[in-house]
């Protein structure tokens, strides 16, 4: 049953982990490529990197979300992940302490004289604390803002906007400030790790607001604790569906001692098999990455739907969120492009010019999360008052609207990179039009996503699922990555994509408006289908 009273105070202590914590990656993010070509990479190599640290980054919430599921819970894997990923930024501010002068030179190899193997080897190992930090903070965190209210509880998609409020003041202020501090150059990356150490300290504030406040407000209405272990958790024993839960789990742990292993070894020879066609050609350590990413985006799934503990209607509704997760990767393999080739155009091919003052090439990250800010609250208002009118559209029409915002963004920075070759560079209100209409796009698919995942998930696999969810972005991301090295040079040269030649600019970014233009079509068709597999749930 719906509650129609304000939101609990625990989504608010979410709110503020969860600003800290993005605070600390849009932070680093902000800074990560262009440390790596001022100091270590050219820029096709450093796109690479970024894709496939961002690819991990939401590849290792599906172990998060798992042993947080089958042992820790939400709350001790918060706080592990928080932890590890403050280790990571600290790393990172170390990494850049060592480092030392290079010679940048656009799309060639950092000078071979200057010796920063140092430097490299702490900032690998602060992004491996990084991952995995992450990969036990974030599902469980999302997982978490669902489990505040009940299962049918119509405040959950604008719970799920004001959470990703909380992102999003958190990725707004993040650039500003790391940016400022870490106001590295080509021939200073040193100057980098202050914005590093900033992250850092934000990471720390995150875990240290939740430690603090979790065993007061994170109950359900009925005053029940949640995130706890399984063999702990009140909320599992106390929801509604209690005597059908228990049957399911009691035949599938019968189904279990026959079954998981052949489940489970069938589906590593799998991804192994995967593995080693993916990895046909591969050339670099990237290369394998991606293979991996790609492997287990494609044989886990198979693993939980093939449960026999599932009933018909969950396999549909799990079904959706796997259909869903495909589109998904369309539009953040083109929206992540704000990480790695959009910063790179910022840099060398937009006029960052106001008067005398320039601003600073990772200031443009802050706009999306400033939009998100002050635009989110306005899109929850308005799918209330469509759904007072019984017109709201449902989860998957939102996020077709989504990628088709998404490709109309990138025909405006086609238009406005036509005819531009060289040094020319275009004016900077074009990258805002771009980033303004993307985060609209936005607003209407990734809020939307996480509140549809936490509906349709069964209550034992939430976290896992979640996992999942965020696994498409693993693989949007590695593409991303791959998608980035695109990016046409001041010199010219032309580069292929199955088959066709990108050579400048607007061919770059009207392949991205190809890519989501026919995404958001085909999932439109798909919506009357989807709409039967949810089975009820909106």
């Amino acid at each position: 049953m719906s509650n129609t009273k304000g939101h609990p105070k625990g989504l608010y202590l979410l709110f503020v982990t969860e600003m800290a914590e993005r605070f600390s990656y849009y932070g680093m993010r902000a800074l990560f490529v262009l440390y790596l070509v001022a100091a270590f990479f050219n820029n096709e190599n450093a796109s690479q990197i970024y894709g496939s640290y961002t690819g991990l980054v939401y590849l290792t919430p599906l172990l998060g979300g798992y042993i947080a599921d089958r042992y820790w819970g939400n709350r001790r894997s918060i706080i592990a992940g928080g932890i590890m990923m403050a280790i990571g930024q600290f790393l990172m501010f170390a990494s850049a302490c060592f480092v030392k002068q290079a010679v940048f030179q656009e799309n060639a190899p950092i000078d071979a004289s200057v010796d920063n193997s140092f430097s490299l080897s702490l900032m690998f190992l602060g992004l491996f604390f990084l991952i995995f930090g992450n990969g036990f903070f974030k599902p469980n965190i999302s997982t978490m803002v669902g489990d505040l209210y009940e299962k049918t509880d119509s405040r959950k998609d604008s719970a799920f906007t004001i959470f990703y409020m909380g992102i999003n003041v958190g990725a707004f202020i993040a650039p500003l400030i790391c940016g400022s501090l870490g106001d590295g150059n080509w021939t200073n990356p040193g100057n980098f790790k202050w914005g590093f150490f900033c992250a850092g300290v934000a990471m720390l504030l995150s875990v240290a607001v939740f430690w603090a406040f979790k065993d007061k407000y994170l109950k359900t209405p009925e005053g029940l604790h949640i995130g706890l272990p399984p063999k702990d958790s009140e909320l599992r024993h106390a929801k509604d569906e209690l005597a059908h839960q228990e049957a399911v789990a009691h035949h599938q742990e019968k189904e279990d001692v026959k079954n998981s292993p052949v489940r489970l070894w069938g589906c590593i020879i799998g991804a192994i098999a995967l593995f080693w066609f993916f990895s046909i050609g591969s050339e670099s350590f990237n290369d394998y990455i991606s293979a991996a990413i790609y492997s287990i985006s494609l044989a886990l799934p198979v693993f939980i739907i093939t449960d026999r503990g599932l009933t018909f209607d969950e396999k549909c509704r799990i079904g959706v969120i796997y259909i869903i997760a495909i589109f998904v990767i369309f539009f953040w393999s083109a929206f992540e492009q704000a990480g790695s080739s959009l910063t790179l155009f910022a840099e060398k091919q937009v006029d960052r010019s106001l008067g005398d003052w320039t601003m600073p090439t990772t200031w443009f990250q802050s706009i999306n999360p400033i939009v998100v800010v002050c635009f989110a609250p306005i899109m929850a208002m308005l799918w209330q008052f469509l759904g007072k009118r019984k017109l709201e559209p449902f989860s998957p029409a939102k996020q077709a609207i989504g990628l088709m915002l998404l490709a109309i963004g990138y025909i405006v920075i086609a238009v406005a990179t036509s005819g531009v070759e060289g040094d020319a560079k275009v004016s900077m209100w074009w990258l805002f039009a771009l980033y303004f209409i993307h985060t609209i796009g936005e607003l209407s698919l990734s809020p939307i996503g996480l509140s549809m995942v936490n509906k349709l998930s069964p209550a034992r696999l939430a976290s896992l699922l979640m996992g999942v969810w965020f696994m498409s972005n693993a693989a949007s991301n590695i593409l991303a990555g791959r998608l980035a090295t695109l990016l046409p040079g001041s010199e010219g040269q032309a580069k292929s994509f199955l088959g066709f030649e990108i050579t400048n600019l607007t061919e770059f970014f009207t392949l991205f408006a190809v890519m989501a233009g026919v995404a958001s079509v085909l999932l439109f068709a798909l919506c009357p289908l989807l709409k039967k597999m949810m089975k009820g749930v909106q």
